[in-house]
């Protein structure tokens, strides 16, 4: 008996190795998206193999800011979003296994006890009744023989599809770790307004109280008193609208870190960031660290897999089938050798014959995704392109922007001291000094908003490239 089936395993086995080698699925090749030699905002591209496993780093650490960096870390710990894409890559990652699972045999184990009355009227009965207890224990397989590759190639889709949702994971943190410091700069770009227009509405005040003084003095017009409360009212009115605006954007920090925006506070600070500096040249391996693209890539080749399953499903299916253990009525020991039994089978193969072109078109309907999936890789590849380009063409512009409004804020700041020395000599009216005053105010929470659009163009040069420290 032993001999009987080490024969049958081999011949199984045998087969099993001579037609597991097919695969249905087509030959894998990515998507070709042309490259440049380099980007047109800075010189020194060379095209580089993908890294988007590469650790990141904590890259918001170049701004300097304690407060920043406790932000970002609790955004890792609390963030929903972020909890939602483990989830999802955990699920994803569970799914493969679940999948592999189906490349090994599925073995169970069995037993019973039971006590059976026959019949006297049996068939081939000796005319008599009879009463017996009858034991088992044993194991029962079985397994998908993949002639064709249909297992083979869900499990590859179905690891594609896990380390793509691991690109997502990776894509969602990124996103989050941008989205905090984005939100954290603006904010302490609203502090440094919010503090320049409450000296200004100090400013504005003194200039008031001057013109009301003169005005009961007879030497200035109801019409300048009324210019000079005019600009004390609006510059007021500035604050409001700007702590408005810093609220809004401290409840966004407290939605990405987790907080409830009732309970969550961040003190204000004025004090200057520091600046990372914009790169003047970008190696090819900042942009193959991008986890989107990785996750595009990876979903191409599962959809790739997926046309094998698809295409298998028009060959026959084998199922093998068996069975084992020992059976004994109670007269002896239960796992002797005469109580031996087993099977061998069923070995049933099911063939489509008729489903009115089904399996047909769920070929095309996997290329079709493949098509979509390659042509989804490509734009993913475009729009990393244009979003480095952006940033980098951004955090010049800005720069330079930056650079002539510090000293128009200077040159306005100017001008408005020496309209007021004029105003007190007499030597203007108070309109001098009032248009001289809104262009220093004007000019100097421009000069703000630019250099906050500098950091948020670093911010965003750090997306674009993956999660790389710009230095």
């Amino acid at each position: 008996m032993v001999v009987e089936m080490k024969r049958t395993w081999a011949l199984l086995a045998l087969t099993g190795t001579a037609l597991g080698g097919c695969n249905m699925a087509p030959a894998y090749h990515p998507a070709q998206v042309p490259v440049p030699e380099h980007f047109a905002e800075t010189p020194g591209w060379q095209q580089a193999v993908p890294m988007d496993g590469e650790a990141r780093g904590t890259w918001w650490e170049a701004f300097n800011d304690p407060q920043l960096n406790a932000l970002e870390v609790q955004a890792e710990k609390a963030s929903p979003t972020l909890a939602a894409a483990l989830a999802r890559y955990d699920a994803a990652t569970a799914a493969a296994r679940v999948s592999s699972a189906a490349l090994l045999p599925e073995v169970a184990a069995t037993g019973s006890a039971q006590r059976t009355r026959v019949s006297a009227d049996r068939p081939s009965s000796t005319g008599r009744a009879q009463t017996y207890d009858l034991y088992s224990v044993g194991g029962t397989f079985s397994y998908e023989l993949d002639f064709w590759g249909r297992v083979r190639n869900s499990v590859r889709a179905a690891r594609a599809e896990a380390a793509a949702s691991g690109g997502d994971l990776a894509s969602a943190r990124l996103s989050l770790q941008a989205q905090v410091a984005d939100a954290y700069v603006r904010l302490r770009g609203l502090d440094g307004q919010v503090k320049f227009l409450r000296d200004t509405v100090v400013t504005y005040q003194r200039a008031w109280q001057l013109n009301h003084d003169r005005h009961e003095g007879g030497d200035a017009s109801a019409v300048d008193e009324n210019r000079a409360l005019t600009q004390l009212a609006a510059a007021k009115a500035q604050v409001a609208a700007t702590q408005a605006l810093r609220a809004a954007t401290e409840h966004e920090i407290a939605a990405a870190v987790g907080e409830v925006a009732s309970t969550f506070h961040i003190g204000p600070d004025a004090g200057a960031m520091a600046m990372p500096a914009i790169p003047a040249s970008t190696p090819a391996q900042l942009l193959q660290r991008r986890p989107d693209i990785a996750a595009a890539e990876r979903r191409m080749f599962e959809a790739n897999a997926q046309i094998g399953v698809a295409r298998a499903a028009q060959f026959p299916t084998v199922m093998l089938g068996g069975s084992g253990g020992w059976l004994t009525t109670g007269g002896g020991a239960l796992l002797s050798e005469p109580d031996t039994v087993w099977a061998l089978g069923p070995l049933a193969a099911t063939l489509p014959v008729f489903d009115a072109g089904k399996r047909r078109a769920q070929v095309h309907q996997a290329r079709a995704q493949f098509e979509g999936a390659a042509a989804s890789y490509r734009g993913t590849v475009i729009a990393a392109f244009q979003q480095v380009e952006d940033a980098l063409s951004n955090g010049r512009n800005y720069a330079d922007e930056a650079r002539e409004q510090t000293v128009a804020a200077q040159a306005a700041m100017r001008t408005a001291d020496l309209a007021m020395i004029r105003y007190r000599d007499g030597a203007t009216d108070y309109l001098e000094v009032a248009t001289a005053q809104a262009d220093a105010l004007n000019a100097e929470r421009t000069r703000i908003i630019v250099e906050t659009q500098r950091r948020q163009a670093s911010i965003a040069l750090v997306k674009a490239m993956g999660g790389e420290v710009p230095r």
